[in-house]
């Protein structure tokens, strides 16, 4: 008896745990949404954001910007192409 108690008391620790991380899980999407959709206002609703990137851009190439600093650009960059394209394959 004692064993089966103890594997019953696992079973029910390990389910617990899924439980949590389900959660967990659960409130990381909808914050991702949250943020997307955020994101999807302010690059739908203003041209800005593309525009000052491709302004700082042009402004690093012009001083001479430090690697760290195109490489940050890039990024930008990159993250505003997979957001537009996130949120136009909704």
């Amino acid at each position: 008896m004692p064993h089966e108690q103890k594997l019953v008391e696992d079973f029910a620790q390990a389910y617990a745990e899924k439980e949590a991380r389900g959660r967990v899980i659960d409130a990381l999407h909808q914050e991702a949404t949250m943020w997307m959709d955020r994101f999807a206002l302010t690059l739908n609703g203003s041209q800005n954001l593309p525009r000052l990137l491709a302004k700082a851009r042009a402004m690093a190439e012009v001083c001479s910007a430090l690697e760290e600093i195109h490489g940050l650009i890039n990024y930008c960059q990159h993250m505003i192409d997979l957001m537009t394209h996130i949120i136009r394959n909704r």
